[in-house]
C-alpha cells in the first residue's frame, strides 16, 4: 500500500511539473501571438501613420495608445519613430525618449516579431510592427506584457491545477483503498503469494482425482476441466475448453438445470462417447447463498463395475475356498470314525468313492470347459453348493471350449456367478429339495449360458425391475439388488442378451446368449426379454 502511495504522489509531481512547463510555453505563445497581433493593428491604423507627419506626433498617438492598451489589458503599448524616439508610453513622463530594449533592428527591416526583453517596466514579452508609410519603415509599434503577470497567471492557473490534482489524488487513493479492501474481501483476505499457492494447489488436487472434473458458471461458460475430463470427452489437453458453453463439449450434461434449481444430483447416468459414467452434479453457492455455478465428477460406470466383479472373484474364491475345507473336514472325521470303530474296509471304499467322484468331476470340467478361470470358479460354486445343502447339478451335456480370445473371462465368470449365487438365494429357503443346474454350450454362434432353479420364483410384476441397479426381493443388506445389475453390464459390455422364465412357486430359469463374432452383436433395444413357457 506504502509503495502505491508513493507511486501515485511520484506520478502526480511529475504531472503537475510537465504541465506547468507546457501551460507556461502555452500562455506565452499564447500572450506573445496576441501582443504581435495588436501591435499589426495599431500600425495598420491610418491615424498613427498620419501622425506621424505631424509637428508634434505624440499629442495624437498617446491617447489612442492608451485607449487600446486599457481595451486589451496590456502593460504597455510603446509606439516610436525609426531613431526609437518615444510617441507613447504608460508613464507621460517618458514620451520623448530613446526606446529600451534593443530589439527592433527585425521590426525597422520590415519584420513582425514577437522577443521577450528588458524594458524601462521590467522584464517582458512584446508583440512588435514596423509601421509603413509609402512603402517605408517610419516606426514601430510595441506592446508588451511584464513577466511577471505571466508567471502570476500562471501560478494562479497552477494553483487551481494542484487543487485538482490534488482531488483526484485524494479520490484515486480512496476509490484505490476502497477497490483493495473489496478485493481483499473477495479474496477472502488472502495475499496474492496465498492465492497464487492455492491455485498451484488447486491444479495439482484437480489433476490427481482420477475422476473428471467440470464446472461452469450461471451463463453456462466451462471455468474448470481437469486433464481427466479431457481424456473422458476425447479432447486434446492443448485444446482450450475454458470459456467455452458447455452444451458445445458435452450435451445433456443437466448442469444448466442444476444451476437453476440449486439441487444436486448423485450417481446419475450419462453417456460420453458410448461408455457410461455416473455423474454427481453440485451447485455452487457464494457467501449470501446465491448460486454462482455448477461442478460435475464424472466416473466411468465399467470401471466400479471392473471393481465390483474383482470384489465379486475374490469372495466367491473364499467362500469356495471355506465351504471346502468344511467339507473336507467333514469327511476326515467321518474317515477318522471308520478308522476308530476298525470298519478299514468301509473307510477304504468311502476313499475311493470320494476319489472316483472327485476325480471324475475334475476330468469333466478339464475335457469340456478346458478355460482353467472359468472351470476353477466353477468347482468353488459346487464346493460352496455342498456346504449349502443345495443339490448343484453341472448337464454333463455342457461343452464350453469354444470360447473366443476377445471375450473377457472376467465376463463370463461375473455372469456365472451372480447367475448361480441368485440361484443358491431362491432355493435357500426351500423346505424340500434345493436343485440347481448349470448347463453352459458353445454350439452354434452363441455362447449359452442356462442357470435353473427350484427356488419360489419371480413375481410378473418385478418382472421389469430385477436388472436394475438396488432393486432386490430379498432383505436389504450390501450386496442385495448388486449381482444381477453386475449381469446385465457384463452382458451388454459382451454384445449379448438375457432371457428368464419364471412361474411363481416353481423356479426360474435364467438363459444369457453372448455372440461369439461382434458381427452378431445383438442391437434390441434392452438386454434383456421376458419368456413364459
Amino acid at each position: 500500500m506504502l509503495v502505491i502511495l508513493l507511486l501515485i504522489i511520484s506520478i502526480g509531481i511529475i504531472f503537475e511539473v510537465t504541465f506547468k512547463n507546457i501551460m507556461e510555453t502555452n500562455l506565452k505563445h499564447e500572450i506573445g501571438s496576441k501582443a504581435l497581433s495588436v501591435a499589426q493593428s495599431i500600425a495598420s491604423m491610418p491615424d498613427i501613420q498620419e501622425a506621424f507627419q505631424a509637428e508634434n506626433p505624440a499629442d495624437v498617438i498617446q491617447p489612442i495608445a492608451e485607449s487600446i492598451r486599457k481595451q486589451v489589458g496590456a502593460e504597455f503599448i510603446v509606439i516610436g519613430n525609426t531613431n526609437e524616439i518615444r510617441y507613447s508610453h504608460p508613464n507621460p513622463k517618458r514620451l520623448g525618449q530613446k526606446m529600451v530594449g534593443g530589439d527592433n533592428g527585425l521590426v525597422f527591416k520590415g519584420e513582425p516579431v514577437i522577443s521577450e526583453s528588458i524594458g524601462t517596466l521590467g522584464p517582458s514579452l512584446r508583440g512588435k510592427a514596423p509601421i509603413f508609410h509609402q512603402g517605408e519603415v517610419i516606426g514601430v509599434v510595441s506592446v508588451g506584457y511584464l513577466q511577471t503577470d505571466i508567471e502570476k497567471e500562471v501560478v494562479k492557473i497552477q494553483k487551481k491545477i494542484f487543487f485538482a490534482t490534488f482531488l483526484i489524488l485524494i479520490g484515486g487513493l480512496l476509490a484505490a483503498l476502497l477497490i483493495s479492501l473489496n478485493i481483499k474481501k473477495a479474496m477472502f483476505g488472502l495475499e496474492p503469494k496465498e492465492i497464487a499457492w492455492m491455485y498451484q494447489e488447486k491444479h495439482a488436487i484437480l489433476e490427481s482425482i482420477h475422476e473428471g472434473i467440470i464446472a461452469i458458471d450461471t451463463d453456462g461458460r466451462i471455468t474448470v476441466v481437469n486433464e481427466t475430463a479431457h481424456k473422458i470427452l476425447g479432447v486434446p489437453n492443448e485444446t482450450l475448453l475454458r470459456g467455452k458453453r458447455i452444451e458445445e463439449v458435452l450435451e445433456n450434461t443437466n448442469l444448466l438445470e442444476v444451476v437453476r434449481n440449486g439441487q444436486a444430483e448423485y450417481d446419475k447416468e450419462i453417456i460420453i462417447l458410448g461408455d457410461v459414467f455416473l455423474a454427481n452434479r453440485i451447485p455452487i453457492f457464494n457467501k449470501k447463498g446465491d448460486v454462482i455455478g455448477a461442478v460435475a465428477s464424472l466416473r466411468n460406470k465399467s470401471e466400479l463395475a471392473h471393481l465390483l466383479q474383482e470384489l465379486s472373484h475374490v469372495k466367491a474364491y473364499a467362500e469356495g475356498l471355506r465351504a471346502q475345507t468344511h467339507e473336507y473336514s467333514n469327511r476326515l472325521y467321518t474317515l477318522l470314525g471308520l478308522i476308530q470303530l476298525g470298519s478299514y474296509k468301509e473307510a477304504i471304499d468311502f476313499i475311493s468313492k470320494e476319489v472316483d467322484v472327485t476325480q471324475g468331476f475334475i476330468q469333466f470340467l478339464m475335457k469340456e470347459i478346458p478355460d482353467p478361470i472359468i472351470a476353477g470358479f466353477i468347482l468353488g460354486k459346487v464346493s460352496l453348493a455342498s456346504e449349502l445343502k443345495v443339490n448343484f447339478l453341472i448337464d454333463r451335456e455342457s461343452s464350453f471350449k469354444d470360447i473366443p480370445y476377445e471375450i473377457s473371462r472376467d465376463s463370463l465368470v461375473t455372469i456365472i456367478g451372480n447367475l448361480v449365487n441368485n440361484a443358491f438365494e431362491a432355493v435357500k429357503e426351500n423346505n424340500g429339495e434345493k436343485r440347481v443346474s448349470l448347463f453352459l454350450t458353445d454350439l452354434g454362434k452363441e455362447l449359452i449360458i442356462e442357470v435353473e432353479d427350484n427356488g419360489k420364483g419371480i413375481d410378473s410384476k418385478d418382472n421389469g425391475q430385477i436388472f436394475k441397479e438396488g432393486f432386490s426381493t430379498k432383505d436389504k443388506n450390501s450386496n442385495a439388488g448388486i449381482g444381477l445389475s453386475l449381469v446385465q453390464t457384463a452382458i451388454n459390455s459382451l454384445g449379448g442378451y438375457v432371457t428368464f422364465s419364471s412361474n411363481v412357486g416353481e423356479g426360474t430359469i435364467f438363459t444369457v446368449a453372448i455372440p461369439k463374432s461382434m458381427g452378431d452383436v445383438h442391437n434390441g433395444e434392452q438386454g434383456y426379454r421376458i419368456v413364459n413357457y
